[in-house]
């Protein structure tokens, strides 16, 4: 589509990242880090995307094992070093499966990621949606619209797509799977949050052992029409305060406009069952009342990116390691979806021994493209390996790698997959990234919080 009759105004920059969620906006604060002009748009008011909007908790630090070891580090410490210092975040124990989970206070770290892009220098510009990509050579434009500007255009040099569900990828025509046309695709989330709940007694009656029964007796009875049979609800850094992740919608399309209208209305009619569930069947709730809901319903994974390497369940299970890898990954493959009988359960596999593989930098590459990264959940993976490696810290690895190897890129005016890879692993490895290869030694000075 040619939009050049409508375009308000026109901006250049260096480096483009579409997106700020986790991975965006570790990408935006690893490019600040260069010469260049980094640029941020995000569609909403906040930065954070999943980290915000819906979540209150970062998996993927840790292994899930009965030792759990550290395996993420980098710019990602930073940002929980941040909320660390004022007192926003403690370890919450493998209660639900998936490992060690760094709980934090998600308004605060709306703050936090404003804050770290602020001292970056990168330029941010919220309220803005991609609509439509011109040129998918050495230079991109991006056509982006708000109420403010209308159409305006963005040309950039090196681009990162950190949209979740690969717009950019998607308007330039770039090749990707979409989720469901091979293997069902995951389930979607409204999480929502209760306060005034007495977890003492919600403990002393059985804590999650006892949530679970009730859960599952309430589903076989029928008696509150409950999506699943199992559920959590966790404490919150704010006093007598959960958060959940108990609703399930399946059967919509989330890329489709009818489709998501129908999920959102369905995750919030669930959310308030749940509310009615607790208050009267679990111990501790009587007194508890929803007090918020995501701001959208959570998507787990819609585009996923043919890239250079495709990260597969084999790759996960056998704890590969790669040569090029960039980060790593102890996350079991944690998939949420429709089973047999009409539920929607999670389904878990664990890499054995407590193990972590690593995770290539070709993952990170579209196929077809020379000028851009992919980050966050719409990676090249399988839906297997998507469903391990999408946990935020995870995620936000990826942002750092892509920034990072963004600088390289026009240090060395190479395409991305043509940059040397040793350069970027040393690079990372100053930072305090993990990525236990047999030469080389990462700077750990930075990880002081999760020894807390």
């Amino acid at each position: 589509m040619n939009f050049s009759s409508s375009i308000a105004k026109s901006f250049k920059t260096d480096i483009l990242v579409i997106g700020s969620g986790s991975s965006g906006s570790m990408a935006a604060i690893a490019a600040a880090k260069g010469k260049y002009k980094v640029t941020i748009v995000e569609r909403y008011g906040f930065p954070g995307g999943s980290s915000t909007q819906m979540l209150d908790t970062f998996y993927g630090f840790f292994t899930p094992s009965e030792n759990p070891k550290k395996i993420v580090g980098g710019l990602p410490d930073v940002v929980v070093n941040e909320l660390n210092r004022s007192g926003n975040i403690f370890l919450r124990p493998n209660t639900y499966g998936a490992g060690t989970g760094v709980n934090y206070n998600p308004e605060k770290l709306k703050e936090v990621w404003d804050k770290l892009l602020v001292k970056g220098g990168v330029q941010t510009i919220y309220h803005s949606t991609l609509v439509g990509v011109e040129g998918t050579g050495e230079i991109s434009t991006c056509i982006f619209f708000n109420k403010g500007m209308g159409f305006f255009s963005i040309r950039a040099k090196r681009v990162i797509d950190a949209s979740g569900d690969a717009d950019y990828c998607h308007w330039a025509g770039l090749p990707y799977e979409k989720a469901g046309k091979i293997e069902l695709a995951q389930s979607m989330t409204t999480t929502f949050r209760m306060s005034n709940v007495d977890l003492e007694e919600f403990n002393a009656a059985g804590g999650k052992n006892m949530l679970k029964e009730k859960m599952k007796e309430s589903y076989e009875s029928g008696k509150y029409s409950l999506p699943r049979k199992e559920g959590s609800a966790h404490e919150m850094c704010q006093p007598k305060c959960i958060s959940t992740v108990a609703v399930k919608v399946v059967d919509f399309d989330p890329l489709d406009p009818e489709g998501i209208t129908k999920a959102e209305i369905e995750g919030r009619r669930q959310a308030f069952i749940f509310e009615d569930f607790f208050r009267a069947e679990v111990s501790g709730y009587q007194n508890a009342k929803i007090i918020g809901l995501s701001n959208q319903i959570g998507v787990r994974e819609t585009r996923r990116v043919y890239g250079e390497y495709r990260l597969t369940k084999e790759d996960c299970m056998t704890a590969k390691q790669f040569k090029d890898q960039i980060l790593l990954c102890g996350a079991p493959i944690e998939d949420h979806r429709k089973s047999a009988d009409g539920t929607s359960e999670t389904f878990w596999e664990y890499i054995p021994n407590g193990g972590s593989y690593g995770v290539p930098y070709g993952t990170l590459i579209p196929k077809e493209s020379q000028n851009t990264w992919v980050v966050g959940r719409c990676f090249s993976a399988s839906h297997d390996a998507h469903a391990s490696c999408r946990s935020m810290a995870q995620t936000m690895g990826m942002g750092q790698a892509a920034g990072f190897a963004a600088i390289q890129s026009l240090d060395t005016d190479s395409g991305a997959k043509n940059i040397d890879i040793n350069v970027l692993q040393n690079t990372l490895l100053l930072h305090g990234s993990i990525l236990e290869l047999p030469d080389k030694v990462a700077d750990t000075s930075r990880n002081g919080w999760a020894n807390n």
